[in-house]
């Protein structure tokens, strides 16, 4: 069975849901894939990172932020967390990851921008250094 990669945040809404998408961009399928969640799920992506992955082709207008629950996270191999400080969840027995990103939630679409391109090459990287990419 292939790798699961968590990405979470406090809320699923942005940081989480970007990285995701990513990674199922670059990963190969058959190697890892990755699911987001978060320990306080919104009711919806926010609507500037909606914009900002809909630029690149990314339609995440149907993804609903689901809570990170233990049997989710008994599935997964890593877990990288969105730089959520306290509020991010800790899931003994998985590898982890924290990347201490802003939130892109209020923000200008400028500033989601950089926040896109910098978990973009995050993710790149990350797919890359453990020879998971397509």
């Amino acid at each position: 069975m292939s790798p699961i990669i968590i990405f979470a945040c406090v809320h699923n809404a942005g940081r989480s849901q970007m990285s995701a998408a990513f990674f199922n961009r670059l990963a190969d399928p058959e190697k890892a894939r990755a699911i987001s969640a978060g320990t306080q799920p919104g009711e919806r992506v926010h609507p500037e990172v909606l914009v900002a992955m809909g630029e690149l082709g990314v339609d995440l207008s149907a993804v609903k932020p689901q809570k990170l629950t233990e049997e989710l996270a008994r599935r997964a191999t890593w877990l990288v967390t969105m730089g959520c400080g306290d509020a991010c969840p800790v899931v003994p027995g998985l590898l982890r990851d924290d990347w201490p990103l802003p939130d892109p939630k209020g923000q200008p679409i400028e500033q989601v921008r950089e926040i896109r391109e910098t978990i973009r090459q995050r993710v790149a990287a990350f797919v890359e250094q453990n020879g998971w990419g397509r």
